[in-house]
């Protein structure tokens, strides 16, 4: 068989499994076995032991079961609801109101925790049940958290960027401060769109608040403060290099457990209720991380990735026709592959590719990172998707429908940095100066 035919055969295996409803993860490990058995000449059995050895075994994702805790803490003692009710009469007037509030929380949370699936999951947990309480639309909820969650590696600290910059010889530092303006331009796309459909569709979403003195929305302000300290405390320790984002999580859940303790909301029952939350969630994302490890592992075997950027590189395109045919590329490999795998296996090619055809890497790097940023909501494999699913109990592919509107964003987005490099390039510049 052809690596494009054993593509197409694992694709459809795994299409298959996914609508019998057979575990996400289970689905992922078995058809990298599959892959691996009868299309490869080595041992299934190692490499799935060492797939999720890597993938569990790793200091880095010790910050999200923890980061998670810290959303259960900030849900079950009810300083979510504080924040919700602190928030409310200053977005009272702003189409779809209180929704805003996923966009503009997975992009702080993002550069706190450098992870999507943390992001995602950490804001799904404190905002969903919040917003569905007061009578917001789940569908846009929904769609919003899932492309939102990829803030956590567009916003720095990212390890994905980190990945990058070594692949490319790239300045990390550069990269960070390259990762700002389209972050914001994503925010502003996907806060546009909510506030479009809410102009359109003001019967599913709820009536306004009636309206308050500026000293009754200093007064319910009040409300923010301890959790906005928080926040604040995570982002200086770790923008100052006091902790790592790992330490950063625990000082959160810390702080969380020291502000609803002081709230007096924190009791011996929902402590423990929120660490088995958190455990469960987060044993159900490493072990979708461990699955899709193993098969990304058999895709570098049957090496699928690597025979399509030779494939692009011998049609000898024009600058914006390599990129044209990249965006289809890359948006196929994560549909079966995650973001960092996506980057190692395709780096040795593509990279000399970009830098022949003019393109900066500092620039490329940012453009692949929003790439990832849409294979996290691209089925079969769309990691947040199955985040949100193993939440909600909701079908991943139903989820992906309502986030089909910020998937367009996320491709407009992606078309402004195309046409305006200097979207991505204009703050590393002013900062550390241009790169000769």
């Amino acid at each position: 068989m052809s690596l494009l035919e054993i593509g197409g055969f694992l694709l459809l295996l795994m299409l298959l499994m996914l609508s019998g409803g057979v575990w996400i993860a289970m689905t992922l490990a078995i058809v990298g076995w599959v892959g691996q058995a009868f299309f490869t000449s080595t041992e299934p059995g190692m490499n799935l032991f060492t797939a999720f050895w890597e993938t569990t075994a790793s200091w880095e994702l010790a910050a999200l079961p923890l980061f998670i805790w810290m959303g259960e803490i900030l849900y079950r003692t009810r300083l979510s609801e504080q924040m919700f009710d602190g928030l409310a009469p200053w977005l009272n007037r702003v189409p779809g109101r209180l929704m805003h509030t996923t966009i503009l929380g997975c992009g702080i949370f993002g550069s706190v925790s450098g992870s999507s699936a943390a992001t995602c999951a950490t804001i799904a947990k404190v905002a969903l049940p919040e917003l569905e309480r007061r009578g917001y639309d789940k569908g846009l909820a929904l769609g919003s958290l899932s492309a939102a969650g990829g803030l956590g590696i567009l916003i720095p600290p990212s390890i994905t960027m980190v990945v990058y910059a070594v692949a490319a010889d790239a300045s990390v530092i550069r990269l960070f401060l390259a990762g700002f303006l389209p972050g914001f331009l994503l925010m502003g796309l996907f806060s546009g769109y909510i506030a479009w459909w809410s102009i359109r569709h003001p019967d599913r979403v709820p009536p306004p608040e009636a309206p308050t003195t500026l000293t009754e929305k200093l007064r319910r302000s009040g409300s923010l403060i301890p959790c906005g300290l928080l926040i604040v405390f995570i982002v200086w320790v770790l923008v100052s290099g006091l902790a790592t984002a790992t330490e950063c999580a625990a000082w959160g859940v810390v702080g969380s457990l020291a502000i609803a303790a002081a709230g007096r909301s924190l009791t011996w029952e929902n402590f423990w209720a929120g660490l088995a939350g958190a455990t469960r969630i987060s044993c159900m994302i490493m072990f979708i991380l461990a699955g899709a490890a193993f098969l990304t592992k058999t895709m570098a075997f049957t090496g699928i990735p690597r025979e399509l950027a030779e494939f692009v590189q011998s049609l000898n395109l024009s600058p914006f026709g390599l990129i044209a045919v990249l965006v289809v590329i890359y948006l196929v490999l994560g549909t079966a592959l995650d973001g960092i795998s996506m980057i190692v296996l395709t780096s040795a090619v593509v990279l000399p590719m970009i830098q022949k055809a003019g393109f900066d890497l500092v620039w490329f790097g940012i453009f692949i990172i929003m790439l990832i940023e849409i294979a996290e909501i691209t089925p079969p494999v769309g990691f947040n998707l199955f985040v949100l699913q193993n939440m909600t109990g909701i079908d991943s592919n139903r989820i992906a429908r309502m986030t089909l509107p910020f998937f367009a964003c996320m491709i407009l987005a992606i078309v402004l940095i195309t046409i305006f490099p200097e979207i991505v390039t204009s703050v590393p510049n002013w900062v550390m100066g241009q790169e000769v």
